[in-house]
Order: C-alpha cells, then sequence, then structure tokens
C-alpha cells in the first residue's frame, strides 16, 4: 500500500478521522505509516473500514504504532495470539464491558498509549463506540478554571470497581498469600502536554479518577464534576458506528471512551489491542 493512495478525511469539527484508500492485508510502507501516524496524533482517533484482517494481520497494524501490552485482569485472549483480547457481549445479555467514560487502564504507572479495535460480529443496530476529545475540552476552558488545574495531580486507581474487585478476587483464589493480583493506583498531572503534537490536555476520567493529590476525594468531587460535565458538551463529542470489518485506533492520551450500550438481545464482538508508548509530560 502506498501513501498516495490514502485519503484522511476528518469525522467531527474537533477530532477523529477516516482513512479510505487503505488495504491492510498489503501492509504498509513507510511513508503511509507516518500519514496514519500523524492522523492519530492529531486528530485523536482514526477509523479504517472494511479491513478484514486475520488476528496476525491486526496484530502487525496495531505493532507498528508501538509495542503491545496486555491487561492484568482481563486475559480473554483470541487463540494463538495473546496480544490480542476478545470484548464479547453475547446475545441475550444485559450488561456490556466499557460502558463508561474511560481511558484505558490510567491506573497504570505508565498508561497504555493507544487502544485499537476491530469489529467481528456488530448488532443490526446499536452498540457505537463514543468519544470525547479532552484536548478540546481543556481549550474549552475558561483561563481561571486553566490556571487551576494545571497545578493539580490525580489519583487514578481500579481499588474501587465492583468488576475489578471480583476479578481480583478470582484470580486470587488459589495464589499463595504475598502472591496475590493488588490493585493499581497511579498519580498523573491533571493537565498534561502530548509528546508528540505538545497540545495540553485535560487527563482524568470518572472511572479511575478519584480525587486530586493532597485533597480528600469529598474536596475533590465538586471540582471534578465540573470537569467532567464540561467535558461532555457535543462539541467535544464523537460517536462511531460498527460494521463487520471496522477499525478504530484511538490515543489514551487524549481521548476519554464509551462502549454504547443500546441492542439489547443482539451480539457484539470485536478484538482488541494495546499499545504502549510515550506518555504525556508533565
Amino acid at each position: 500500500m502506498l501513501a498516495s493512495s490514502l485519503v484522511v478525511t476528518p469525522v467531527t469539527g474537533t477530532f477523529g478521522a477516516e482513512i479510505t484508500g487503505a488495504d491492510l492485508r498489503r501492509g504498509f510502507d513507510d511513508e503511509s505509516y507516518a500519514r496514519m501516524r500523524r492522523a492519530y496524533n492529531e486528530s485523536g482517533v482514526i477509523f479504517l473500514r472494511d479491513q478484514h484482517l486475520d488476528p496476525a494481520q491486526f496484530v502487525a497494524f496495531g505493532a507498528r504504532f508501538g509495542p503491545l501490552t496486555k491487561s492484568k485482569l482481563y486475559p480473554w485472549k483470541v487463540a494463538g495470539h495473546d496480544e490480542l483480547q476478545e470484548i464479547r457481549k453475547e446475545e441475550g445479555a444485559d450488561k456490556n464491558f466499557g460502558g463508561n467514560w474511560h481511558a484505558d487502564q490510567s491506573f497504570r504507572a505508565h498508561p497504555i498509549m493507544g487502544t485499537g479495535l476491530i469489529a467481528r460480529k456488530v448488532p443490526a443496530a446499536g452498540g457505537d463506540t463514543a468519544f470525547i476529545n479532552m484536548a478540546a475540552a481543556f481549550d474549552g476552558l475558561s483561563d481561571g478554571l486553566k490556571q487551576t488545574v494545571r497545578g493539580l495531580r490525580a489519583v487514578h486507581t481500579d481499588a474501587h470497581l465492583p468488576t475489578q474487585i471480583k476479578r481480583r478476587a478470582e484470580l486470587n483464589r488459589d495464589r499463595a498469600p504475598g502472591d496475590e493480583v493488588q490493585p493499581d493506583e497511579a498519580i498523573h498531572p491533571v493537565v498534561g502536554r502530548h509528546p508528540e503534537t505538545h497540545r495540553s490536555v485535560l487527563y482524568i476520567n470518572p472511572f479511575y479518577t478519584v480525587r486530586f493529590e493532597g485533597w480528600t476525594q469529598a474536596e475533590s468531587a465538586p471540582l471534578l464534576r465540573t470537569l467532567f460535565e464540561h467535558a461532555l458538551r457535543p462539541e467535544y463529542f464523537l460517536r462511531w458506528r460498527w460494521e463487520v470489518g471496522s477499525i478504530a485506533l484511538w490515543d489514551n492520551r487524549q481521548v476519554l471512551h464509551y462502549a454504547v450500550n443500546d441492542y439489547p438481545g443482539g451480539e457484539r464482538v470485536l478484538h482488541r489491542l494495546m499499545v504502549e508508548g510515550p506518555f504525556l509530560q508533565g
């Protein structure tokens, strides 16, 4: 695949880019990768349709963007490919996976740079993934609030979440004392600078961010709520409709995402990979 065949089209006026003219099964040259990487950095999330890749080809695509990593709690491996996880909602199930606003695993000391999904099965309607641009959200804050949050750091943890508590209990059932899987917790600047675009980003999320460093949760709650509500403005929002063979690759450093659970009785299966890379600069 040659770079000259690629067309990059904005999805909204704020962020997101759809790339056409690509056949990832054939691989791509360095110039094509550079164009996709630039679109990824500048738009926060890139989308490609009609990419009917087998697991090995999808792994090869993700690995061009950086080393692949795994989830500690949720293996759900795709057979023969430890780098991939299967994200599945069975037909007739009520709950889905990822149905909340978050950036993937921000509780890590070095959070995941990127997440990629490829759709294997999709419901007849619904099951979209929604995104929020947290760089645009920061830009939209008042000057006074920007000044306030620039000096703050926030605590990110999975210790309080029922699904993670249950999963750790399952993993620890047969482990020896001292070898248990422990909750993760990390502290990150509330405002970081993107290492490649140098744009300021509001780095918090309502799923993993519990308080500001040096503040109690009760003291933190009003300001966190104000920031979250601001980020949910339609100007910073994008919703992606899946088709079989669609790919989304997003930058966890600058976007939040949400798996929309609006397809009762349907089935949805995607393969996920996670990419390591440089984190936001303080």
